[in-house]
C-alpha cells in the first residue's frame, strides 16, 4: 500500500500529570474519509490539536507524506496542506460572511483561484451565498458551522480535520452538514472527522477508529463498526 498521507505512530500527549493520549497509531490515505469516534473526553479533539501543533506531543511521531512534522509550527502546517476546523465554530462575529471566507485564504496569492473557491463554497452552502453580506454573529448555529467549514476550505487544504461539526445542531442541519462532507469526499478531499454522533459519521466514512480514555480500542471499516454489537450498544443506540 502507498505511504499514508498522515500517520500517527505511538502518539502521546500529556496535560500536566494527566495522560490524554496513550500511544495512538493511526493512518489516513489520500482521498479517505476517516472518523474518530468516542465519548466526550476520550481524546478525540486532543488528537487533532496534536496534529495541528496546538498541543505538544509527549512522545511518538506525526508523519506527513512519510516525513516527520516534529517542530513544524501551526502556520507552516497550513501551508503544507493540513486544515483544521476547530470545535465551536469560532467565526468572526463582527465581520461579514464574505470577510470570514476571505480570511480563510489569507496565505494564498492566487486571486482567480480564490474567487473560484469562494463560488465553490457558496455552491456547497447556498445559505452562505444568500447571507454573504450579513454579519457572521447574526447567523444561526448551523449557518455558523457551515461558515466555519467553508472558511477552512478557502485555504485549499489537502487534508481537512473537522472537530465535532454536528455538535449542537438540529437533526436537519446535521444532515445538511454531513451531506456537504460527503460531497467534499466524493470530490477527492481527504477528511479526518471527529464526531460524537457515531451514526452520522459512520454513514459517510470509509473507516473509523474508536478512542476510549486516550487509547484506540477498535478500528475497521465503517460497515464493520456499524455491524459490531459493542459499537452499536455503546454509540449507536437501539
Amino acid at each position: 500500500m502507498s505511504t499514508p498521507l498522515l500517520q500517527l505512530q505511538g502518539l502521546g500527549v500529556r496535560y500536566g500529570s494527566v495522560q490524554a493520549l496513550r500511544g495512538i497509531d493511526l493512518a489516513l490515505h489520500q482521498g479517505e474519509l476517516v472518523a474518530l469516534l468516542g465519548a466526550n473526553g476520550a481524546g478525540k479533539s486532543t488528537t487533532l490539536r496534536a496534529i495541528s501543533a496546538l498541543v505538544p506531543a509527549a512522545h511518538g511521531q506525526i508523519l506527513w507524506r512519510g516525513g516527520s512534522l516534529a517542530g513544524v509550527p501551526a502556520h507552516r502546517l497550513l501551508k503544507l496542506g493540513i486544515g483544521h476546523c476547530l470545535e465551536g465554530r469560532r467565526v468572526l462575529a463582527r465581520q461579514s460572511v464574505a470577510d470570514n471566507l476571505e480570511l480563510g485564504a489569507w496565505l494564498r496569492r492566487d486571486a482567480a483561484g480564490i474567487r473560484s473557491d469562494l463560488e465553490r463554497c457558496y455552491g456547497l452552502f447556498p445559505r452562505l451565498a444568500e447571507r454573504h453580506g450579513q454579519l457572521a454573529g447574526s447567523l444561526s448555529g448551523g449557518e455558523q458551522q457551515m461558515l466555519a467549514i467553508a472558511r477552512s476550505l478557502m485555504a485549499r487544504p489537502t487534508l481537512l480535520m473537522l472537530d465535532e461539526p454536528s455538535l449542537g445542531l438540529a437533526p436537519k442541519l446535521v444532515a445538511e452538514v454531513m451531506a456537504a462532507l460527503r460531497t467534499l469526499h466524493a470530490d477527492g478531499l481527504t477528511l479526518l472527522l471527529v464526531e460524537q454522533n457515531a451514526s452520522a459519521a459512520l454513514a459517510i466514512a470509509d473507516r473509523a477508529y474508536v478512542l476510549v480514555s486516550g487509547s484506540i480500542v477498535q478500528a475497521g471499516t465503517a460497515d464493520e463498526l456499524r455491524d459490531d454489537e459493542r459499537i452499536r450498544t455503546a454509540y449507536l443506540g437501539p
